[in-house]
C-alpha cells in the first residue's frame, strides 16, 4: 500500500544525497499533439532503467533555449512520431505522405545538428533516425510501399539483368514485408540483419535479431556522416551509425517497447552519455591547449573567426563546441626554392618574410580586438589560466620557419616582444638556420648563424621547436640549447616511417633533456596507407608515452595545415580526443599533462630562464 507521508519518502533521500550517484542526463524530444508536448512513458522509463536521468525537451526553436538545453544534457534521444516535411530535403510531398508534425521539425533538426557539432551522444528512434539523417544531409523515403512499387516498375527485364550482371547490380528489394504492424507494440514482427563491424553488433552480439515495426517512412539515404548497419529482409534501412567513430546511432524500430531487449540500446546511450559527462567535467577542470595550427594561412580569404566558418578548422564556434581553451597559431612561412622570391609564395603583398609574419600577427590581433569578450591573446601560462577562469578562449603566437628573422639576430628580440612563444627553426627545405627533414643537408645540421639564433632564443625566452628539422639539426639543437626543446607537431617514426617523424632515439634524447613531443593529426605522418583516424593518433601517443614517459607528450593538431583525421577533423571534435584517452585508461592527471600541462611546464621554464 502506498505511503502518503511525505517525510517517509524524504528520509532515504536526505540520508543518501551526499553520496548519490551522478547519473548522466538524457534529453528526450517530446511529441506534440493538439497543443500539448507529450512523452510516452516507455521512453523515459527505459532511460531510468538504463541508469540515466530523463528530461523532456519541448519543441522550441529559440536558439538560446536550444543552446542552454544542450549545455545541460549528456545524451540526446530523438523519439518517434509523425512524418517529417519532405520540403526539408528539397522534395515535394508524395500523395502517400501522412500527417506531418511541423511544430517538431525545425526544433529537432536544429538540436540534432548542434548536438552533433558538440559530439553529444545521440540515439534516434523511428522518426528519430529519420531526423538524424535529414539533419546531417540524408534523405527520407516518404512512403515505403510506394517507393518499393516504383522500384519494381523500374526493374529491368530478365535479358537486361543478365547483361548487367557483372556491371551494375540493381538495388531492388527482393521481398516486401509489413513495416507497420497491427499487433501489440512489445511484439517483434520481423527480422533484421546486422553488419558485424558495427555498434549494433557489439550491443546485441548477433547478426540477426527480431524487432517491432510501426512506420511507413524510412531512411533512403544516410548522407556522408552515417553508414547503414542493419537492414530488413526487403532491403529497408533499419539502423545507421556514424562513419567517424562517434556515438551517433539510429534505429527504425521501437526499442522502448521491447523491454529488456530494447533496453540494451538505452544502456548503450546512457554509457556513452556517462563517458561524455566525465569528459566534460575534465574539460571544465583542465586547460586544453593545441600547440600548432595553421589557420592564419586562410586569412587572405577573409575568414570569419567569430562564425562557424566551413573554410577553416579552428574558429570560435568550433573551439566552443569542442570545449577547447587555447591554440597556438603559427605564422607559416613557405620556404622559397632556388630562384624564387618569398613574395611570390604568399597571398599578401609583402616583400620580406619578417613583414609577412608581422602582418599575420596584426591580423590575429584584429580578430581578437573584435571578439575581446570571448577571445584573448596569451603570452604566458599564467595568461592562459586567467583566460580560462574568465571563460575566454586564448590564442598564442608562433612562427613556423625561422626565415622570418630575415637573417638578422636582433629580430629574435622583436618577435619575443610581439609575444611569439616558439619558432619552428625550419620547414620543408633547408634555410640559413638549419637543415630540414626534407632538405639537402646544406648546413650539415645547424648552421653557425643557427647557433646564434638558438642561444638568442634562449635569452629571449622563446621555445626552440624542432618539428620539420633533420636528425642532425635535431641533435645539434639539443646540444646547443640551454633550455629544453620542443617538437610542436611530430609523430613516431617507429609507427610511420617518414622523414618528418621522430625515431625512438630522438624521443628518448628529447625526454632526457626535459623536452616534449606533441603528436600531430597530419594523416601522412600517422600512417602511409589508408585513411588515418583518431585510433591511429592514440597509437602514436601511446608509443611516445612508452618511450618518453607521460611527462613529455601532448598534441599539436596541425589543423588548417592539412591536419585533421576521421574522429578528430577540427576543433569542435577536441573532446573526442579526451574520450579516446579515457577509453585508453588515461586518468585525469595524465589528460591534464597531455592536453598542455607538459608543454606549459617547458614554456614556463624557458620564459623564466631569461630573467
Amino acid at each position: 500500500m502506498a505511503s502518503f507521508d511525505l517525510n517517509s519518502h524524504l528520509s532515504p533521500i536526505y540520508a543518501t544525497f551526499p553520496e548519490a550517484k551522478r547519473k548522466p542526463i538524457i534529453g528526450i524530444t517530446a511529441n506534440f499533439w493538439e497543443g500539448e508536448a507529450t512523452m510516452a512513458k516507455a521512453y523515459y522509463q527505459q532511460v531510468v532503467e538504463a541508469g540515466g536521468t530523463p528530461v523532456l525537451i519541448p519543441p522550441v526553436d529559440d536558439k538560446d533555449v536550444i543552446l542552454n538545453t544542450l549545455e545541460g544534457i549528456d545524451g540526446l534521444l530523438l523519439s518517434g512520431g509523425g512524418d517529417l516535411n519532405p520540403l526539408w530535403t528539397g522534395e515535394e510531398p508524395s500523395p502517400q505522405l501522412h500527417r506531418i508534425n511541423a511544430v517538431r521539425d525545425l526544433p529537432e533538426l536544429l538540436i540534432t545538428r548542434l548536438a552533433y557539432n558538440r559530439q553529444i551522444p545521440i540515439l534516434g528512434i523511428c522518426r528519430g533516425i529519420q531526423t538524424l539523417a535529414v539533419a546531417m544531409g540524408g534523405k527520407v523515403m516518404q512512403d515505403i510501399p510506394a517507393t518499393m512499387q516504383e522500384a519494381k516498375e523500374s526493374e529491368p527485364a530478365d535479358s537486361d539483368k543478365k547483361k548487367k550482371k557483372d556491371k551494375e547490380p540493381q538495388p531492388i528489394p527482393v521481398a516486401t514485408i509489413k513495416h507497420s504492424q497491427d499487433g501489440d507494440r512489445n511484439l517483434p514482427t520481423h527480422s533484421i540483419t546486422i553488419e558485424k563491424d558495427s555498434i549494433l553488433f557489439r550491443i546485441y552480439k548477433e547478426e540477426r535479431i527480431y524487432v517491432n515495426s510501426f512506420h511507413h517512412q524510412a531512411v533512403a539515404d544516410t548522407g556522408k556522416h552515417f553508414r547503414v548497419t542493419a537492414k530488413a529482409p526487403d532491403g529497408i534501412i533499419e539502423a545507421m551509425e556514424s562513419t567517424e567513430f562517434k556515438p551517433f546511432l539510429g534505429v527504425q524500430w521501437h526499442p522502448e517497447c521491447l523491454e529488456k531487449e530494447g533496453r540494451k540500446l538505452f544502456e548503450w546511450l546512457v554509457a556513452q552519455a556517462s563517458n561524455f559527462q566525465l569528459a566534460k567535467r575534465i574539460h571544465d577542470r583542465v586547460l586544453t591547449l593545441d600547440t600548432h595550427c595553421d589557420t592564419p594561412m586562410f586569412f587572405h580569404q577573409d575568414i570569419k573567426f567569430d562564425h562557424r566558418d566551413p573554410r577553416i578548422l579552428v574558429d570560435l564556434h568550433k573551439m566552443t563546441d569542442g570545449r577547447q581553451n587555447a591554440v597556438i597559431m603559427a605564422a607559416y612561412l613557405p620556404q622559397p626554392k632556388m630562384g624564387e622570391s618569398f613574395s611570390s609564395k604568399v597571398a599578401f603583398d609583402v616583400t620580406t618574410p619578417m613583414e609577412y609574419a608581422n602582418l599575420i600577427f596584426d591580423k590575429i590581433e584584429a580578430i581578437v580586438r573584435s571578439n575581446r569578450k570571448y577571445l584573448s591573446i596569451a603570452r604566458t601560462p599564467a595568461d592562459l589560466y586567467e583566460d580560462k577562469r574568465k571563460e575566454r578562449k586564448s590564442i598564442m603566437f608562433a612562427i613556423e620557419n625561422g626565415i622570418a628573422l630575415n637573417h638578422d639576430i636582433t629580430n629574435v628580440k622583436h618577435f619575443a616582444q610581439r609575444g611569439v612563444v616558439y619558432i619552428t627553426l625550419c620547414h620543408n627545405g633547408d634555410n640559413d638556420i638549419c637543415d630540414s627533414a626534407k632538405g639537402c643537408d646544406t648546413n650539415h645540421g645547424v648552421s653557425k648563424f643557427g647557433e646564434k639564433v638558438i642561444r638568442e632564443m634562449n635569452r629571449q625566452g622563446i621555445m626552440v621547436d624542432l618539428s620539420h628539422a633533420s636528425e642532425q639539426s635535431f641533435y645539434d639543437a639539443l646540444e646547443i640549447s640551454k633550455t629544453p626543446i620542443v617538437c610542436s607537431h611530430s609523430n613516431c617514426k617507429a609507427l610511420c616511417d617518414v622523414p618528418r617523424n621522430l625515431t625512438d632515439d630522438q624521443l628518448k634524447a628529447l625526454a632526457k633533456r626535459g623536452g616534449v613531443a606533441h603528436i600531430t593529426l597530419y594523416p601522412g605522418f600517422l600512417r602511409k596507407e589508408g585513411e588515418a583516424n583518431i585510433r591511429d593518433a592514440i597509437e602514436h601517443l601511446n608509443h611516445a608515452v612508452r618511450i618518453m614517459g607521460i611527462e613529455h607528450v601532448g598534441i599539436g593538431t596541425d589543423f588548417d595545415g592539412d591536419g585533421g583525421i576521421i574522429g578528430m577533423a577540427d576543433s569542435s571534435e577536441a573532446i573526442n580526443f579526451t574520450l579516446a584517452l579515457l577509453k585508453n585508461k588515461y586518468n585525469e592527471r595524465d589528460i591534464q599533462k597531455i592536453w598542455g600541462g607538459n608543454w606549459l611546464r617547458v614554456m614556463a621554464l624557458v620564459q623564466n630562464s631569461n630573467n
